[in-house]
């Protein structure tokens, strides 16, 4: 139990659903911090930008799901940092957010730490914060770790492996999100409400 760390979840969170909330709360419990930062992100350099919602919208969607639970907070320091949203940068805003003394986790879905390799710094990255891995339905958990060698260590690769959790496997999606509010179809299981009541005030995903 590491009383002392801090779990960081970054995401487009277009929109923040339950599945995000799960998830992160069992990693969180597994590896014993008592605080996750949600972390919204501006410019992912591995995604489409023009298709994000404005980042206004997704940073009030992540505060309203999280809104009164102790274990959460949400940061919006991504969304002010000009540039693209490298997960270094943020890693070591919060180093010098809490100091030296804390222990920073990074949450990533299974499906992502395939693409690991290809992140910026990342030889540098899993120096500064420990990678969370956690699964998610339909996909192959089994990672082929030999891509990394000739970029990390042998200790690096094994940290890597140590910190794949089994977590619950909640099969829900943004894009399946975004795509059931376009046909009229409920969210109401899908979505915390006050997240829900937010889409359909502000008239989001209809197109």
């Amino acid at each position: 139990m590491n009383k002392k760390g801090i779990l960081l979840f970054g995401g487009t969170f277009d929109p923040i659903h339950n599945g995000h909330l799960v998830i992160a709360r069992s990693a969180a419990e597994k590896i014993g911090v008592q605080r996750v930062v949600l972390v919204p992100s501006a410019n992912p350099p591995h995604k489409n930008h023009s298709s994000l919602t404005p980042a206004r919208h997704r940073l009030v969607m992540t505060e309203l799901a999280v809104r009164g639970q102790e274990l959460f907070e949400v940061s919006d320091c991504e969304l002010k940092r000009p540039g693209p949203s490298f997960t270094i940068d943020t890693v070591r805003y919060f180093r010098e957010r809490y100091g030296p003394n804390i222990s920073l986790y990074w949450l990533i879905g299974g499906d992502t730490i395939k693409e690991l390799i290809l992140w910026y710094k990342v030889e540098r990255l899993v120096d500064e914060c420990t990678i969370v891995t956690a699964g998610r339905p339909g996909c192959d958990i089994e990672v082929d770790f030999t891509v990394f060698r000739g970029k990390l260590s042998d200790e690096q690769i094994a940290r890597l492996k140590q910190f794949i959790l089994d977590t619950p496997l909640v099969d829900i999606s943004a894009t399946d999100i975004r795509r059931r509010i376009r046909r009229g179809l409920t969210i109401n299981d899908l979505a915390p409400p006050a997240v829900r009541d937010y889409i359909i005030e502000n008239k989001l995903y209809k197109t």
